[in-house]
């Protein structure tokens, strides 16, 4: 606890923690080597039964467990047979993303769940029914699942059950390719202009974090990247300490794909890096970008959104993500002069149509193809 950036006080609340425990354990007469996850839930129950206020919840069992885990104490569970004909034919699935499509993990683990509900819905007395499977089922479960969702979410479904379905052809478990008969759904975001914001936003934005605490200067490195470089939240929490070529002015960007690509580091983003790195928590952790709240360790995606957000709120501004920065970064290229092939190289798009969106808000190019409004007519 101590490695991972606990307090004293904390240190010894958990020490008394185990204690319980083990005097809990003395009193059911069981060893050790019996101990498991369920016995800490047992333990939190007994408590809160009893009437005692705290270590009540099993979520509080977390840390000791995890500890006892990685001790060795308690034995890491493993996964056995699939546990049901869903979780049968999930399994399959899940190594086929794995092993034959080269999938990460995290996108596995994200996939699963709509296609655990698409395959519950066709499981019946002998198993999971996949040979009567037909494009009339697909469109019916589509036409059920997709009105409940935002239109990111229905174009999310349809991603994963394409991949769904070419799974269980591959696998022989369907007859017919169906992946073909999922329609797609109208993707509108090209309809609207990009969300940028203007300079007296960022402005507001980069003056609300604190730089004279350790944080303030972690989320001001964070909100330049994504402001200044166009960096996605995902390539910001990967940032190493490796990645960052001081000697040359440069920076390695670990994007979609796994593309590794390399970027000038601007001026004043290094000196907000130094800042920041100066102050960093002690840590193993080779990330840029680590808690300074316990446990230590990385920032993941998810907390380079909230660091966005927060500075949003505290500015005093319409939240947005760092994906909005990332907007005001190509349309501020293009005020300044860039072209869309300048602009689509420091944003790393493998096609310049993904970047001819912002072509819509270079008032620049566009006020030549402007027609004159006509004059005279009726009021």
């Amino acid at each position: 606890m101590v490695a991972r950036g606990y307090s004293p006080f904390t240190i010894g609340h958990r020490l008394w923690q185990l204690e319980l425990v083990s005097r809990w354990l003395e009193r059911e007469g069981l060893s050790v080597a019996e101990l498991t996850p369920e016995c800490f839930v047992e333990f939190a129950c007994a408590r809160h039964a009893a009437g005692y206020r705290s270590w009540i919840s099993p979520a509080g069992m977390r840390a000791p467990l995890a500890f006892l885990r990685e001790s060795g104490v308690v034995a890491t569970r493993v996964s056995g047979a699939p546990d049901g004909p869903v979780e049968e034919v999930l399994d399959g699935y899940r190594r086929w993303m794995l092993q034959e499509r080269g999938v990460r993990q995290r996108t596995v683990v994200r996939y699963e769940p709509d296609a655990r509900l698409f395959l519950s819905g066709r499981l019946g007395p002998d198993g999971v029914d996949l040979e009567r499977l037909t494009a009339a089922d697909v469109s019916l479960f589509l036409a059920r699942e997709c009105p409940r969702r935002s239109v990111a979410g229905a174009r999310y479904l349809v991603k994963v059950l394409r991949s769904l379905l070419r799974y269980l052809h591959v696998a022989g478990l369907i007859s017919m390719p169906l992946r073909w008969a999922v329609p797609g759904v109208a993707d509108m975001r090209d309809s609207s202009l990009a969300r940028g914001l203007e300079p007296a936003a960022v402005a507001k934005l980069l003056a609300s974090c604190d730089r004279r605490r350790t944080v303030g200067r972690r989320d001001y490195a964070i909100v330049l990247l994504c402001w200044r470089l166009g960096l996605r939240a995902g390539e910001v929490a990967a940032l190493t300490l490796d990645d960052l070529d001081w000697r040359r002015g440069e920076l390695l960007v670990r994007g979609k794909g796994d593309r590794h690509e390399r970027l000038p580091l601007a001026v004043d983003v290094g000196e907000a890096l130094v800042s920041y790195l100066r102050r960093r928590p002690r840590s193993e952790c080779r990330s840029v970008f680590v808690k300074v709240i316990a446990p230590a360790g990385p920032l993941s995606g998810k907390a380079i959104w909230g660091v966005v957000h927060a500075a949003c709120l505290r500015a005093g501004i319409p939240p947005v993500g760092p994906h909005a920065l990332r907007h005001t970064a190509a349309t501020g290229m293009l005020r300044n002069g860039a072209s869309l092939e300048q602009v689509a190289e420091v944003l790393r798009h493998r096609d310049v149509r993904s970047t001819a969106i912002y072509a819509k808000v270079d008032r620049k190019a566009l006020g030549p193809l402007a027609r004159p409004w006509p004059e005279g007519g009726a009021a």
